[in-house]
């Protein structure tokens, strides 16, 4: 079935995206002190939690892009240790909420796997397309896992989460935790 201008428009206008109202205060988009008539009319209650809605769905692309660009807030943080070094990320799971809720018309798609020629790890690489009102503009970037690491998921999976976290930081999402301990 093909889309058609007015199908997809009408698709666009029945999509609701939410992210934790604690991410939302954070970014300035509700604040404490906001009127209660106000806040209310941000604020939608699912399953006891309070989320807010996210913009409308057509944006340009520089205002996406100036969203994405942000800091993350610390709380969505993680640390992991690999080889004796403390590694900062944001899960996979937290970064398509933040998508969804700044760029709601992205998409991703897996574009290769790559076992390696000693079968000790797996490659993928993974694209990130934003569309804008004015434009639209991919990044894709790799990820790898070793075939050997039997915690958390399997390693095709370890290896999509980090090529898509990558591809989000190209386009400036969490790009800030890897330039944060050379300054």
């Amino acid at each position: 079935m093909a889309l058609t201008r007015a199908s997809t428009q009408s698709l666009r206008n029945q999509s609701k995206i939410t992210l934790p109202l604690q991410y939302l205060r954070f970014y300035g988009r509700v604040s404490a002190s906001s009127s209660s008539s106000q806040f209310s009319k941000e604020v939608v209650a699912e399953n006891d939690a309070q989320d807010v809605q996210s913009e409308g769905i057509s944006r340009p692309l520089s205002e996406i892009l100036r969203e994405l660009n942000r800091k993350i807030p610390d709380s969505f943080i993680k640390v992991r240790v690999e080889d004796g070094f403390s590694i900062k990320y944001v899960p996979w799971h937290i970064v398509n909420r933040i998508m969804n809720l700044h760029a709601p018309e992205w998409s991703g798609e897996v574009r290769g796997i790559t076992y390696s020629a000693d079968g000790k790890s797996v490659s993928v690489i993974y694209r990130v397309t934003l569309y804008g009102t004015d434009a639209e503009i991919y990044r894709e970037s790799t990820g790898t896992a070793p075939l050997d690491d039997t915690g958390y998921g399997d390693p095709v999976q370890k290896a999509e989460a980090m090529a898509f976290r990558r591809a989000c930081a190209r386009l400036g999402l969490g790009l800030h935790l890897y330039h944060e301990d050379a300054v």
